[in-house]
């Protein structure tokens, strides 16, 4: 059962997880800078690792909930890294991270 401190306490953490998606989603689908879209995506991982604790914490179940949250940050790093990797290679080759440049591009 929910208590109203719980309650509460899951209403400003949701509202706030959801002001960190929309703070993310913008940065992804707004820029054209890919350095950026990228920490808009971190931005939206975190806001999807904070509603997992959240739910972990109404339920009960935080040890599962932490569990998901630090598999989470491992694939999160790895594929940031990947494409940190990807981005860097574009800029070598192309001398911009601007996405509105990167249209000649083979493959």
């Amino acid at each position: 059962m929910m208590t109203p401190e719980l309650s509460q306490v899951f209403w400003l953490y949701s509202i706030f997880a959801a002001l960190l998606f929309i703070t993310g989603l913008y940065c992804v689908l707004a820029t054209f800078n890919l350095i950026r879209v990228l920490v808009g995506v971190e931005i939206l991982i975190k806001a999807a690792t904070l509603l997992i604790i959240v739910c972990g914490q109404l339920t009960g179940r935080q040890a599962l909930a932490q569990a998901i949250v630090i598999t989470l940050i491992v694939i999160e790093v790895v594929i940031m890294v990947a494409a940190g990797g990807v981005i860097l290679c574009l800029y070598k080759h192309n001398h911009s991270i601007d996405t509105r440049k990167l249209k000649n591009l083979k493959g």
